[in-house]
């Protein structure tokens, strides 16, 4: 039986960073994917290491626009230190795609018959600590009246399962879909193909975090999805990191209009 203290080494560090923590800010940004980085303890999961930096692993480029964004909107970053291998934050515990099996193409024999014991052990060690400190973060805010929009940034894979996607940014909601609408408004006639609920929705359960920390208090909230293609080197990162910030500005002016 693996305890909490098993899976994260002293080494290892938190489970969750914080970034510009003083932000001025409404706009709280998280990303539940943001690192391909495994605990010591959890070894490589019997992943080779083509798997280990693919896009199963983490989402590559998220962490860098949202950095990006939170800098020009002046916002708390809140972003996983770990692979989402080891515990996806974007799905509750229960949930069989938070410590997956398979994986796209990839088995993962890590994950697989894990026991009670050892599943709670990783939510306990990854998923609470995360969670806590987004909750934390919007009840301090709404202590001193201040108000919080949810913003998670993800990147997804040009081709899965052998199908090209077409869609190069999803703008992703749940049962709010104040500041998505507004955003898709502003995306009209841009560069970017730019598409609801694609190439995930709700029905596919990525909207967890929406519905954990944005449904509940009514906060604005939306998830924003960008091709990987688009964000592999710093210039692509800064240039949707750019477009992004407009669309929020501008959805974020109409909707206090």
């Amino acid at each position: 039986m693996l305890l909490r203290s098993d899976i994260l080494t002293e080494a290892d560090g938190e489970a969750v960073a914080v970034e510009n923590a003083e932000g001025a800010g409404i706009c709280l940004f998280v990303c539940e994917h943001a690192s391909r980085r495994m605990p010591e303890r959890a070894g490589n999961l019997g992943l080779d290491s083509d798997a280990l930096v693919s896009h199963i692993a983490w989402d590559p480029g998220a962490l860098e626009v949202a950095k990006r964004l939170s800098v020009m909107l002046d916002g708390t970053l809140v972003h996983q230190r770990f692979s989402r291998l080891v515990y996806d934050c974007n799905r509750p515990p229960e949930s069989p795609a938070a410590m997956p099996e398979k994986s796209e193409i990839y088995d993962i024999p890590g994950n697989h018959g894990l026991t009670v014991a050892e599943r709670y052990a990783r939510t306990a060690a990854l998923y609470v600590p995360f969670h806590d400190r987004i909750s934390g973060i919007l009840a301090a805010r709404k202590v001193s009246g201040r108000p919080s929009v949810i913003v998670t940034v993800h990147s997804f894979t040009p081709v899965y399962l052998g199908r090209q996607r077409d869609v190069e940014i999803g703008i992703l909601h749940d049962d709010d879909s104040r500041l998505a609408d507004g955003m898709l408004d502003a995306a009209r006639g841009g560069p970017y193909r730019v598409e609801r609920n694609e190439p995930y929705g709700p029905k596919d359960g990525v909207t967890h975090s929406l519905r954990l920390h944005g449904l509940p208090d009514g906060h604005l909230n939306v998830m924003i999805e960008v091709r990987n293609d688009l964000i592999r080197d710093e210039v692509g990162q800064q240039v949707v990191a750019d477009y992004l910030a407009q669309l929020l500005r501008s959805a974020l002016e109409a909707l206090s209009s």
